[in-house]
């Protein structure tokens, strides 16, 4: 049995089957085209679910949910979402009194109430028709859009997918104010995403119940549709999981991913069970850096005020930091118009917190953990308090008390004065960077572990990127005893309980600082990393960020970058808190609190020319830039700090490959120390850049012996015609290759790329000229060949500008401009086009694209012509299995190929000496599939056959016939009335019949419906096929 996508769309209807989804067949059910509701459906849905709602109410929900009134696609998302979850309501009057029912659209309370039903090939009528694959329907709306792929066609990947969704959403975008998410498949490749997201954020779900994803897993087609589908957990994510955000003024929707899901789930379990049990010890959730901890405690905090059976807690969310404390604020507040309900609050200071403890439930507090250090005054007393701490580390969290040898004094952790704060009030902590339970008493604050998605976990899943490392301290000439004396201030700046202690820990490192902020010493970083960033200035956006030990280091590295290259004034800017201590000529260079505003905004601006952020410690936690690929570090971190910083870097961005951590102080102990707290399977996930480089060299060796006899030698020169020539020898011999070994020099230029984009910096010039050459002739195959869709962006910007330069010229053929042109028609099949192509020097690269020329043009007869397609196809693939066999040389093929073209060229001409058009002669073509039919029928008769053919089809073409068994019997009894009257020989006319057909329905699919919804069943004078006046003969060969 033949894999293809309807294979795909029958297991997706079977598994939603099983799940108890009723299936319908798009088709079969009577409808307007133009309307994307089942309008019949959610009538009687909405009597079902809603008690005592009259026919007039369910008139006007209806219509308010069918007309929302808005311009974009994303807003009237929106605004559908909220009737969704919030109900539709509708104003009404009894015995003159205004009321207000409200509809509720699904009842989440009770998810077997509601109607679930899978349909197919359901055809929409917008700018365009489209036939969507596969659409899961609740209650009469269309909520998720499947949209399949062949898994053994190699040419179309899951991305084409995403891209048709993006192409129905312009097309036919009625459908999509209403949708919750997509999803998108070949049969292993299975992914979901909503309106908003890009291919990169279309995620895997990869756990049917909350437990751990297969290592190495593959195939999750089913466990998307067993871990989503179920009826009461797909309500549950579209109610409790999904979130709207506003980004650079654009509406952003964001579906949680399977680990966000399962995590809050089970963190939901977890507060029931802490609450029953009075042990005020939910657990941690630890999610790593980047993976979306800050949406996860967002979901978690909807989930329990929204849930009655927890008693309208307060939610308290604490942080450390006042920076932190806005940017997850802000995460709160743009999700809490539906979510949450109600709209979060900061605490001002201490009293203004008490002061917002004082009501007797509800609320969403945000607060730093400074102000449990000012008192030990008791703040509420109530039990229904949540504390929900972000970025739960012991050394803020402590119990135990310290001796402080100077004062005599007792210090104790915060987590003591949290304790005595909100003596009755129940914890919950959320990390990015796992917790060291050697100090027992983040156990005893918080609990165990809840749920655990690592640093591997996430890279697997496309979560985050991963990172790689590259030290190079020894080009800034830092020497072995100042690495010693940095080893051992290390750990004066770690587990410090206060901010001033942490400062005074700075400040006994004044002697290091001394040494590393040295003029020369700067002098030479500056060089280097100026050096470093021009060599990776075109990764991404160019965006980078320095991290400095002292707000004077940086400030004098950005002046000295700046005296080296004044042109990049607003290329590197400095991002620093002012000080009263500060130099006054430090002032206009860090600005205010609004100025430093505005460099975040610019900063995460992609298009900006603000491209590298010097910091000290601003932007190192909760500061998100996706598109960053690299960071240079030139102050001493350890523990969660230093991940913390360095996960600036592992952010998910089209694309991306991973992030680049830079290492000017010699971190890679503190490193390997930082990372044995993690799970076993993160402890070796952040290699040195060596190990790119030891790959990008290996590839390289391999790129050399499949080019064993070939010179390339000239391309290294500084002639760019022959540099341009030598890239199209080259192109030339590897079409020359096998099919098999072009796919593996593809698939091993491919890797050798992405490496060197790791370790260019450690490259020679020769290296990375040799690597440039290598990739040129890949894009060049890629190009000519048609397989651009196997990756993107890979080709080095200044290279392609050069090459777009070049012009047929001194021999030198420009194979990347010809291949990118539309290939011509069929109509413009020239001979002088062919005779370029004849006499192009490089015989390999003119087979390809002469072959991809006519497989696109036998694709244009495909369109319209069936008989003629099918017979150039069989050509097509005859000559082709001889060339790749080399029965037949390159200029064999190149004129066989040629006179396959001439014929094409011919028989799309061929209409116009028998008054035919392009649809009419396709109709002939069929008739005279069989040369017997031409003996004995005049070919006249057979012409007016076809005219009369062609306008029968077009008459007769609803709209789905092709999909509707009924119509199709309509349109086979008109083709057999046809063939009876012009006496078309009996013997051949179930052959002719079934041609037509077929040309019929590729007729169907070239010509847009228009506006008017055909119907061949309306009207009194219809017949339908049952009620045909002539009866069918049961035993005559039609």
């Amino acid at each position: 049995m033949p894999i293809n996508e309807n294979t795909l769309e029958q297991a997706v209807i079977a598994q939603l089957q099983g799940n108890g989804y009723e299936y319908l067949y798009g088709p079969d059910i009577d409808r307007d085209y133009h309307e994307v509701i089942l309008k019949d459906y959610f009538e009687t849905a909405m009597y079902k679910i809603n008690p005592k709602i009259t026919v007039d109410i369910v008139g006007e929900a209806y219509k308010t949910i069918r007309n929302l009134g808005l311009l974009k696609l994303e807003d009237m998302n929106a605004a559908f979402h909220k009737y969704l979850i919030e109900g539709v309501p509708v104003n009404y009057r009894v015995s003159g009194e205004l009321r207000t029912y409200t509809v509720k659209l699904i009842d989440f309370a009770e998810p077997e109430r509601n109607e679930f039903y899978v349909v197919n090939q359901y055809t929409v009528i917008e700018y365009k028709n489209k036939r969507p694959d596969v659409l899961v329907f609740v209650n009469g709306i269309p909520l998720v859009l499947f949209e399949l792929k062949n898994i053994t066609n190699e040419e179309i990947t899951i991305e084409n997918a995403y891209k048709q969704v993006k192409n129905y959403q312009m097309d036919i975008p009625s459908l999509f104010y209403y949708n919750a998410f997509n999803v998108i498949s070949d049969g292993l490749d299975t992914r979901m995403g909503t309106i908003t997201s890009d291919f990169t954020r279309y995620m895997v779900w990869k756990s049917e119940n909350g437990e751990k994803p297969e290592e190495g897993g593959l195939n999750y087609f089913s466990v998307l549709l067993n871990g989503v589908f179920p009826k009461a957990r797909l309500l549950d994510l579209i109610r409790n999981f999904i979130v709207f955000q506003n980004s650079k003024g654009r509406t952003i929707k964001i579906i949680a991913g399977y680990h966000q899901y399962f995590a809050v789930r089970k963190a939901v379990e977890r507060t029931r069970n802490a609450l029953e049990e009075h042990s005020r010890k939910v657990g941690v959730v630890w999610h790593t850096q980047g993976s979306g901890k800050s949406l996860s405690m967002v979901f978690y905090t909807g989930c329990i005020v929204s849930n009655p059976e927890f008693n309208n807690p307060t939610i308290v969310v604490l942080t450390d930091r006042n920076d932190l404390d806005n940017q997850l604020f802000g995460s709160f507040v743009s999700s809490s118009k539906l979510l949450l309900r109600q709209t979060p609050k900061q605490a001002r200071s201490r009293e203004h917190l008490k002061e917002l403890l004082r009501v007797k439930a509800g609320g969403i507090i945000f607060t730093t953990i400074q102000k449990f250090e000012e008192s030990s005054e008791v703040l509420s007393e109530r039990s229904n308090i949540i504390f929900m701490a972000d970025e739960a580390h012991r050394s803020q969290y402590g119990l135990d008390g310290k001796l402080d040898r100077e004062t005599g004094e007792w210090k104790y952790g915060m987590a003591k004065y949290m304790r005595d704060s909100l003596p009755n009030a129940t914890f919950i902590g959320f990390t990015g960077t796992p917790i060291d339970f050697d100090d027992r008493s983040t156990v005893e604050v918080f609990g165990e572990y809840i749920d655990i998605y690592d640093m591997t976990q996430a890279v697997e899943d496309g979560a985050t990127v991963p990172i790689y490392y590259e030290n190079r301290t020894a080009k800034i000439k830092l020497n072995e005893e100042l690495l010693k004396k940095i080893d051992a201030e290390y750990e004066k700046m770690a587990g410090e309980a206060s901010e001033t202690a942490i400062e005074k820990s700075k400040s006994d490192l004044s002697t290091i600082e001394a040494i590393i902020g040295s003029k020369e010493r700067l002098s030479l970083l500056a060089d280097d990393m100026i050096a470093h960033y021009e060599d990776r200035q075109y990764v991404l956006t160019g965006k980078a960020m320095i991290v400095c030990m002292s707000r004077r280091i940086a400030i004098n590295l950005y002046r000295i970058i700046l005296e080296k290259r004044p042109e990049w004034k607003q290329k590197v800017k400095v991002v620093l808190t002012s000080s009263n201590q500060d130099d006054e000529d430090w002032h206009d260079i860090i600005g205010n609190k609004a100025y430093r505003d505005g460099l975040m905004l610019e900063f995460k601006d992609d298009t900006s020319e603000f491209k590298i952020a010097i910091v000290v410690d601003m932007w190192l936690t909760g500061f998100d830039v996706p598109s960053m690929a690299t960071m240079y570090i030139d102050k001493p971190m350890k523990g969660h700090n230093l991940m913390q910083a360095i996960a600036r870097v592992n952010r998910v961005y089209k694309d991306k490959e991973a992030g680049l951590v830079v290492d000017y102080i010699g971190m890679a102990a503190e490193l390997r120390s930082a990372l044995s707290q993690y799970t076993k399977r993160d402890q070796d996930k952040i290699p040195d850049l060596g190990q790119a480089l030891s790959i990008a060299i290996e590839k390289l060796e391999i790129m050399r012996d499949m080019f064993y006899g070939f010179d390339y030698s000239d391309f290294f020169g500084v002639d760019d015609s022959v540099r341009l020539a030598v890239i199209a020898n080259g192109v030339n011999f590897a079409l020359g290759m096998e099919e098999d070994e072009q796919k593996s020099f593809i698939r091993e230029a491919t890797a050798l790329s992405q490496a060197e984009t790791l370790c260019r910096s450690m490259l020679e010039t020769r290296l990375k000229q040799e690597i440039e050459f290598f990739k040129c002739v890949k894009a060049g195959i890629c190009k000519t060949a048609g397989r651009m869709g196997i990756t993107t962006n890979e080709i080095n910007a200044r290279i392609m500008k050069l090459l777009e330069q070049a012009i047929e010229q001194d021999g030198v053929y420009n194979i990347f401009a010809e291949a990118g042109k539309k290939n011509p028609e069929i109509s413009i099949l020239s001979e002088e086009y062919m005779e370029k192509i004849r006499r192009m020097k490089h015989k390999n690269i003119a087979a390809e694209m002469l072959r991809k020329l006519l497989e696109d043009n036998i694709r244009v007869f495909a369109r319209t012509g069936v008989v003629k397609s099918q017979l150039f196809s069989e050509k097509m693939q005859k000559l082709l299995k001889m060339y790749n066999n080399r029965l037949i040389t390159s200029a064999e093929v190149i004129e066989e190929l040629l006179n396959l073209s001439k014929e094409m060229t011919e028989a799309y001409k061929a209409g116009d000496e028998k008054g035919l058009s392009v649809e009419e002669l396709a109709f002939y073509d069929a008739l005279v599939s069989d040369p017997e039919v031409l003996r004995k029928m005049q070919d006249k008769v057979l012409v007016e056959m076809a005219q009369e053919l062609t306008e029968l089809i077009r008459k007769s073409r609803t709209v789905d016939w092709d999909k509707k068994e009924s119509a199709r019997a309509y349109m086979r009894t008109q083709v057999k009335h046809l063939l009876r009257k012009y006496k078309y020989p009996p013997e051949k006319a179930r052959g002719a019949v079934d041609i037509v057909i077929k040309q019929a329905e590729l007729m169907s699919s070239n010509i847009e419906t228009g506006v008017v919804n055909y119907d061949f069943h309306s009207g009194d004078n219809s017949l339908m096929v049952a009620e045909e006046t002539t009866p069918y003969h049961v035993n005559e060969k039609l």
